[in-house]
């Protein structure tokens, strides 16, 4: 099972840029950006991938931090993981999640729930 960071807060427009907090006490040491997303639809939730040691960690974005990173996309402001004390700027971002969300609009496969609140959110 890959591991997996879930965001806690959402710090918008901090030095021009939307930053990601993850738990204090996870080590961002070593990871890379991917440049890559997925969708999680059982849990409404987007991907972002990071790269460690030919491993992939999960990023998860659930729905309940959409509001903001909306924000990012359409204001075009770089994204940042951050656990307080390390940071990470997601490359590709931006792209792959405007990609995502057009992908997801109107397309069943992905299930109602998140269909419906990715229309509602960026819409």
């Amino acid at each position: 099972m890959n591991k997996r960071f879930t965001i806690q807060n959402v710090i918008l427009k901090e030095n021009n840029r939307v930053l990601l907090e993850i738990e204090k006490d996870q080590s961002l040491n070593e990871y890379k950006a991917s440049g890559q997303m997925l969708v999680d639809s059982d849990n409404l939730s987007f991907i972002y991938l990071l790269e460690k040691d030919d491993h992939y960690t999960y990023i998860a974005l659930p729905d309940t931090v959409w509001n903001d990173i909306k924000i990012a996309i359409t204001e075009s402001l770089p994204v940042v993981i951050t656990n307080g004390s390390e940071e990470i700027q997601l490359t590709q971002f931006r792209e792959e999640l405007t990609y995502l969300i057009e992908n997801i609009k109107g397309n069943s496969n992905y299930g109602e729930m998140m269909v419906s609140k990715v229309e509602v959110v960026f819409e």
